[in-house]
């Protein structure tokens, strides 16, 4: 099959790419010119395990491409996939679909033959309509169907998640996109990969459902943390006794600083701004993200309560920028708005993230960087993990204990065991445990 992918963001170059690897000709499209002159030197824009190789091997073979005309790609594409940005609009919430619209109007130009259209993008309810009728507008001769592919994908873990995935939800009612995408997809039957065909608007729902639900998964055992500090209980035993039942089940059950990432915030936002538009409160959802925004705030007065109140003059060493781990995306990151409120107690920051230093410092620039943890503990009155990358798992406590001037860790995200903190002789705090292990 050959397939057309407009946008090389996060999306459409792990989407395209893992197309290619199923053996079909996939052309990435995108208006950037120095980011497809770099994809063509191997230079991939996003870190995400693994990428740089199957992009690498994949172009090598001819089967993966990239240019700035979409003329020939699409003319020639049994399906075109738009997977471009859908940010959320300054002052509303509402998703920005001006990047969709544009996409649908330049494709409808240039489309020849049966062309099913796909919306990729995390997209609002009934977007795949006016995406059909843009089309339609520009070009009534044109023989299309328009469909909806959302993607669950995982920063971090996005091409396991692609060849291995829960489920593949379609929406289209037309036989023949059916059939399109049913051979796209094809290459996931060995993997046993569900394929689940809807309604177009029921699919561009599920994704807002799904993300909304994880998020209030991730909000719900964060409060409980909160007030399992205050009764002496562990969170993580919490967790894992409920997450036992399979009603429930175990995952996004794990307490810290709150969501961030470049989906849940805005597709949570954009959820609730259309439930609005048609009349329907969303009350949980709406305080999902009260709960989430005052969390992040609140992490700034963890770290000052812990040493003992005044941050002013004092110099707090951050260990991880990321809003998780394995990617370099500093999208609403948690390290952020603690970063920020550290700064404003008056504190002097000093962080190291593996990866995420270039893309932290254009949303943190007046704070000092350092290549490794240990050059950013040295001196400094307290530390704080908020990002659990594996390399901090793994850190030598007693060095980091002598680089620290005062032994107080903030931990974020309960990489450690509270006993093996105080043995060493750190003054610790997590995340809805208790200060020392429970007998």
């Amino acid at each position: 099959m050959h397939i057309a992918m407009i946008g090389t963001g996060y999306v459409g170059l792990v989407s395209g790419a893992c197309f290619a690897d199923f053996g079909h000709t996939v052309t990435c499209v995108d208006k950037d010119a120095g980011k497809i002159a770099a994809l063509r030197r191997g230079e991939i824009p996003i870190f995400e395990p693994g990428l740089d190789v199957l992009v690498a091997t994949n172009a090598k073979a001819g089967r993966l491409n990239f240019t700035t005309d979409l003329t020939g790609p699409v003319a020639e594409a049994d399906a075109v996939f738009i997977a471009v940005g859908t940010p959320s609009r300054r002052g509303d919430g509402h998703a920005d679909l001006s990047y969709v619209y544009a996409a649908a109007r330049e494709i409808a130009a240039v489309l020849q033959g049966f062309t099913v259209v796909v919306t990729k993008s995390t997209v609002p309810v009934g977007t795949g309509d006016e995406v059909e009728r843009l089309i339609r507008e520009a070009n009534p001769a044109a023989d299309v169907a328009v469909a909806s592919n959302p993607e669950f994908l995982r920063e971090g873990a996005a091409i396991r998640d692609f060849k291995f995935p829960d489920r593949i939800v379609i929406g289209t009612s037309d036989e023949r996109a059916r059939k399109v995408l049913g051979d796209i997809y094809r290459p996931l039957s060995l993997n046993q990969g569900p394929l689940m065909f809807t309604g177009r608007r029921t699919a561009e729902m599920i994704k807002y459902a799904a993300n909304a639900f994880l998020a209030t998964k991730i909000t719900f055992i964060n409060e409980m943390a909160d007030l399992s500090e205050k009764v002496g209980a562990n969170v993580q035993e919490v967790a894992r006794g409920i997450g036992l039942d399979n009603r429930i089940g175990t995952k996004f059950l794990h307490a810290g600083p709150g969501f961030g990432g470049s989906c849940f915030p805005k597709d949570t936002r954009a959820l609730v701004k259309i439930a609005l538009d048609h009349d329907v409160h969303l009350r949980i959802i709406e305080a999902v993200l009260a709960v989430n925004d005052n969390r992040k705030r609140a992490m700034a007065r963890k770290v000052s309560g812990a040493v003992g109140g005044n941050l002013r003059g004092k110099t707090v060493a951050v260990l991880g920028l990321t809003f998780k781990p394995d990617t370099d995306d500093m999208r609403e990151a948690p390290s952020i708005p603690l970063v920020t409120g550290l700064l404003d107690m008056g504190a002097k920051v000093r962080a190291h993230d593996p990866v995420g230093i270039e893309m932290a410092r254009r949303e943190l620039p007046d704070i000092e960087y350092c290549d490794d943890p240990y050059l950013c503990a040295r001196g400094a009155d307290a530390l704080v993990v908020v990002t659990e990358w594996a390399q901090y798992r793994a850190i030598d406590l007693d060095r980091l204990k002598s680089e620290l001037a005062h032994p107080v860790v903030v931990d974020l995200r309960n990489v450690y065991r509270p006993e093996d903190m105080a043995a060493h002789g750190f003054v610790y705090e997590s995340v809805g445990r208790p200060a020392e292990a429970q007998v």
